[in-house]
């Protein structure tokens, strides 16, 4: 079984985006710890299904965030189960989950299973329209989220995500330097545009998430593997 405390660098990627086969397997031979399957609209069973078998072709870990119950699927390594703290719509801390318990229960196998406590920090991206996280937190309030998932719910996963912009650099160090002391794994992920941003994040998070580099810049967000790993 996976360890994501091993993990420093993870590609997501989109189902709902086109990514050929050639820079697929640059991005799955990159040295990459894991690829994330997940996205926030357009993601159907079918195009995620397409996705994973394509991933499957390469020896590394391949995980489903799931966003919705329509999007699971058995043949993933892990399922990331996002639990979002910054929201006060309660089908997004628990009722999709307990839904979700409630109709595939039965057939998870809790260790594959990995709730992430998700901050969504730009309330203008996709993920925080859909969630309802619509107030842009502060650095007290991101740190006080990463404390709600590490010390108060001992979560095995705090997600501070940016998504399209760049994160406070204050605000990323404060979370990191607080989860230190837990065994929460702290995973950030947006706006990662180069190695060199890559590489300050790395600094701070223990998993840093590149996503939408992918697609956009390539060649610089291969580069952004090396340079999290080389990170102090």
């Amino acid at each position: 079984m996976y360890d994501v405390r091993e993990w420093r660098h993870v590609f997501k990627l989109d189902p709902n985006k086109e990514i050929d086969d050639q820079l697929l397997e640059r991005v799955c031979e990159s040295g990459t710890d894991a690829i994330i399957v997940g996205g926030s609209d357009g993601v159907t069973l079918d195009n995620v299904l397409e996705l994973m078998v394509r991933v499957r072709r390469y020896p590394l870990p391949c995980v489903l965030e799931i966003s919705s119950l329509e999007m699971v699927t058995p043949g993933f390594d892990l399922y990331f189960i996002p639990t979002v703290l910054n929201t006060k719509r309660a089908e997004w801390i628990t009722g999709l989950h307990a839904a979700a318990m409630k109709e595939y229960g039965e057939l998870m196998n809790p260790d594959e299973l990995v709730v992430e406590g998700y901050c969504i920090a730009n309330p203008e991206c996709k993920a925080a329209k859909l969630t309802g996280a619509t107030e842009k937190p502060d650095t007290e309030d991101i740190t006080a989220y990463a404390r709600l998932a590490g010390h108060l719910w001992k979560l095995p996963v705090f997600y501070l995500e940016y998504s399209g912009t760049y994160g406070d650099i204050k605000a990323v160090k404060k979370a990191g330097d607080l989860l230190a002391e837990t065994r929460t794994t702290y995973f950030y992920g947006g706006g990662i545009r180069t190695a060199e941003q890559a590489k300050e994040i790395g600094q701070h998070a223990d998993v840093v998430v590149v996503g939408n580099a992918v697609y956009d810049s390539p060649e610089e967000a291969l580069k952004t593997v090396t340079a999290v790993k080389n990170s102090v």
